[in-house]
């Protein structure tokens, strides 16, 4: 972690991926992102777009058996990642919550760096949870266990909740946006805030 900057260095190698790259947090947006899975790539450059998050990630891996390993392996590192750049979390604002809409779908997130994990999942009965997205591969469930790794490897309450949308893309989309701004919104330093943003004095 480098305080001064909020950024850390993503590393990670195993027998089935090799992930590296760098995240700053409250940045310009700007995004460098190859995964090998073109879907995935998409969202975490909107992700980062909308978060103003600078994100520079590099992945190869067994994409000859599936994308699973490196869907997750990818999410551990980002989870770490913003775990590490936040340091003892002093000053931040701590919790975000933000809707967006995206053409018929609209979903909403809300988030508490607080030093627990917990992940919470609503989507309504017209959504298939199984379908995926055309020409990319990528399924609802797909993205699901890429936030839900997420969150716990950042350690936070991640609650995510869709109201519409029938295509896995939008619906997906909306989600990813409004993930970025509602960590954006979290991470922001709130300049009343002199210490930890716990009563308990830790996060």
């Amino acid at each position: 972690m480098n305080k001064k900057t909020r950024s850390a260095t993503i590393k990670r190698k195993t027998k089935e991926t090799d992930i590296s790259g760098k995240l700053t947090v409250g940045g310009k947006g700007k995004a460098d992102i190859k995964t090998g899975i073109g879907f995935l790539d998409h969202m975490l450059t909107l992700f980062s777009f909308h978060g103003l998050f600078d994100l520079n990630l590099k992945a190869k891996g067994d994409l000859n058996v599936d994308s699973h390993h490196t869907n997750e392996d990818i999410a551990i590192c980002l989870g770490k990642a913003f775990k590490d750049a936040l340091g003892d979390c002093a000053g931040i604002k701590r919790f975000g919550s933000k809707e967006v809409p995206m053409d018929l779908a609209s979903a909403k997130v809300m988030v508490d760096i607080g030093g627990r994990y917990a992940f919470l999942w609503r989507i309504p009965p017209t959504v298939a949870i199984e379908q995926v997205s055309r020409d990319e591969g990528y399924s609802f469930l797909d993205g699901k266990d890429f936030l839900d790794t997420f969150a716990k490897n950042a350690n936070i309450n991640l609650h995510v909740e869709v109201y519409s949308g029938e295509d896995v893309h939008h619906v997906l989309e909306a989600i990813f946006k409004a993930l970025g701004m509602a960590l954006d919104e979290a991470t922001q330093i709130d300049e009343r805030r002199k210490g930890i943003p716990s009563s308990k004095g830790i996060i």
